[in-house]
């Protein structure tokens, strides 16, 4: 999806329930974010779970017992929907698909109508271990039901029966597709580098690479480390995952070359972890996410399609 999200349907004042109803966005903006990778998509997906409660009759909404509960399974339902059509989509995507990034987190903004100011949707998204890159990127290559399964019951702690009755299948079913699901996040764990160490790590590899220093790049960088970038054919970017430190060192060095007189690197949090991001006239142009394993650079994800890059705007 890449159309702006639209505002909240308008809230009937006299529901006595508001106030529960619009606590809940949060949780569904951070469930439909692992869900999908895609701040975008995760705003449309919760918008129209409150269409769709809305579009109800006051009859109708009285007897849901739960509201909180139809939120949740309507919300995951439109996200596994959202999840089987992406791999349609994703074949005419120009280049290599990255999740959408977030940008470090703010202060929290009341997503009620006229709680003053306007909402930005990475305020509601609890940064943790479950929206680095490396993690998404992994959800990325699971089927949609193992996804939701998986981010119901492992992340949000939802039981196997709860889980069930969202998705539409059996708890022993659901109990297979997390196990599964599990065995392919065992390559995405925690790094158990202190995250002061991380950050220096990164640190590091900014400064030598502005330095344009091709040895001290190499020292950082893992022997078998991989970037990939995505420009979604909005943005130049290499088509194809670069493999090896020594080339990614090279490709990174040619980076610094041709690095444009009044675009600047900075270091930024992105999605919870160190990162970089190249900012040129203002804008951030550029989201430069790492993996560090042990002390070197295992993965280096670059995002440049200016679609993924709307939470930046603030720098």
């Amino acid at each position: 999806m890449t159309t702006p999200s639209v505002p909240v349907p308008e809230l009937r004042p006299t529901d006595p329930r508001l106030d529960s109803l619009m606590s809940e966005r949060r949780h569904l903006i951070n469930l439909a974010y692992r869900l999908l990778g895609s701040l975008a998509e995760a705003e449309d997906a919760v918008q129209e779970t409150y269409t769709r409660w809305y579009a109800m009759s006051r009859q109708q909404q009285d007897a849901i017992d739960s509201p909180a509960a139809w939120l949740t399974t309507v919300a995951s339902r439109i996200c596994l929907n959202v999840l089987s059509s992406a791999r349609a989509r994703r074949e005419t995507y120009v280049g290599q698909w990255l999740p959408e990034p977030l940008p470090e987190p703010t202060e929290w903004i009341s997503g009620r109508p006229g709680g003053g100011g306007a909402v930005d949707p990475a305020d509601r998204v609890t940064l943790d271990e479950s929206v680095n890159l490396a993690f998404l990127i992994v959800l990325d290559s699971m089927t949609p039901a193992q996804r939701v399964v998986f981010i119901l019951h492992d992340v949000f702690r939802y039981s196997f029966a709860e889980v069930a009755e969202i998705v539409g299948r059996t708890p022993a079913a659901c109990r297979q597709l997390a196990s599964s699901a599990r065995r392919r996040t065992r390559t995405a764990q925690p790094s158990g580098t202190p995250p002061a160490e991380r950050a220096g790590i990164v640190r590091d590899f900014k400064q030598a690479w502005e330095a344009k220093d091709i040895d001290t790049l190499l020292g950082l960088l893992d022997p078998d480390a991989t970037a990939i970038s995505d420009g979604g054919g909005l943005a130049t970017a290499f088509l194809h995952p670069i493999e090896g430190g020594e080339q990614v060192a090279r490709a990174w060095v040619e980076i610094a070359r041709r690095r444009p007189g009044d675009m600047t690197f900075l270091e930024r949090t992105v999605n919870g972890q160190p990162g970089v991001v190249a900012e040129q006239d203002g804008r951030i142009v550029t989201v430069f996410a790492f993996e560090v394993t042990g002390q070197k650079i295992k993965h280096i994800w670059v995002v440049r399609n200016p679609e993924k890059l709307s939470g930046w705007a603030r720098g």
